[in-house]
């Protein structure tokens, strides 16, 4: 019997890592469907294999897989809308003004070293300073232009009516910003004082202060 089932499995069976590229580009190789996006994943129930299968065992009829899915393209659209729209919230009045409170400390900092030592050498005592300035300042400035992206590709995809196409609109256009955003304030989290920090950093989510 395990003869035939490791058999039976081995067209989807893979002993690496699940999660990874490498997965995806086996299952290419193999045949298999690699699409990652949720909307068109949906799409399946609605195949004629898919329906033929819940109609002839009295599960569901095509109606009822259509309504099911119209359900799991709104379902998909709002949470994605309220991640975007909560990470907005957080950029902007959250992270970049802490981050911004911070880069304004370093400011006085070099300033002070220029009062207390001699011009080259509060120079040599800053360039660390004054690198966190500028990558604070470029992380910042690119976090609020993601954010303003991020709500105009909002906007196009409101204007959408058919759910189908939306949910596919919220994943290709809006969803990938939600990724940029968060790399640049993860790289933030790395630099800014932890005493100003406003949110649980990774490590503070694992152990308990």
């Amino acid at each position: 019997m395990l003869r035939e089932d490791i058999k039976t499995c081995k067209p989807i069976r893979f002993d690496g890592n699940g999660y990874s590229d490498e997965w995806v580009e086996e299952a290419a190789r193999r045949g298999l469907d690699v699409e990652k996006s949720c909307p068109r994943i949906f799409e399946r129930y609605l195949d004629d294999a898919s329906i033929q299968m819940f109609e002839s065992l009295g599960v569901m009829t095509r109606k009822e897989l259509e309504a099911r899915n119209e359900v799991k393209w709104e379902t998909y659209t709002k949470k994605i809308q309220i991640e975007a729209r909560v990470l907005g919230d957080l950029s902007m009045n959250h992270i970049i003004p802490v981050a911004t409170r911070y880069q304004t400390q370093l400011l006085q900092n070099i300033s002070n070293m220029a009062v207390v030592f001699p011009i080259d050498t509060a120079d040599k005592l800053s360039l660390r300073n004054k690198k966190i300035i500028k990558e604070i300042a470029e992380r910042t400035s690119t976090i609020e232009k993601g954010v303003e992206e991020l709500v105009e590709a909002r906007k196009k995809a409101n204007k959408i009516e058919d759910e189908h196409q939306k949910a596919i609109a919220y994943h290709d256009t809006v969803e990938p910003w939600l990724d940029s955003i968060r790399y640049e304030i993860d790289k933030l989290e790395l630099i800014v004082d932890d005493s100003l920090w406003p949110l649980p950093k990774y490590r503070e989510l694992l152990f308990i202060r």
